[in-house]
């Protein structure tokens, strides 16, 4: 069964709004978890990171009721594209030893996060969803 959008766009807008809240107001945790260690550049990145993640949260809450169209299939394939090279680049940091084997469970989620993606893009291409 083909993921509903709405569904999609809502969980990963939580997910997003989570995770600015955590980078901006607590950025040491997830430097902690993935071994790295925190300064005021780590910091700096950090909060810059929160509010893309802000950013890309509302996007998706305000787009979560969108019928398929060509902007969903852009944000869809955009945000998975987005994942997987995140991964890629999580796993190869934790490779070089970069970062710790917390990062790990980042690369999942935006691997499982791009696949589901891109699931729902191929079901609103293959067969258009209704949007409630």
């Amino acid at each position: 069964m083909p993921p509903r959008f709405h569904t999609l766009a809502l969980f990963t807008a939580v997910l997003c709004f989570s995770l600015a809240l955590i980078w901006g107001l607590r950025p040491e945790w997830m430097l902690w978890l993935w071994s790295v260690e925190y300064s005021n550049t780590t910091g700096l990145v950090a909060r810059r990171n929160a509010a893309l993640f802000l950013a890309i949260g509302v996007m998706f809450f305000r787009a979560r009721h969108a019928p398929p169209s060509d902007t969903r299939r852009a944000m869809t394939s955009g945000f998975a594209i987005g994942c997987w090279v995140l991964a890629v680049l999580g796993f190869s940091e934790w490779i070089n030893g970069n970062a710790g084997p917390g990062i790990l469970l980042a690369v999942a989620t935006e691997t499982v996060l791009g696949l589901v993606f891109i699931q729902a893009h191929r079901s609103s291409v293959i067969q258009p969803q209704a949007s409630t």
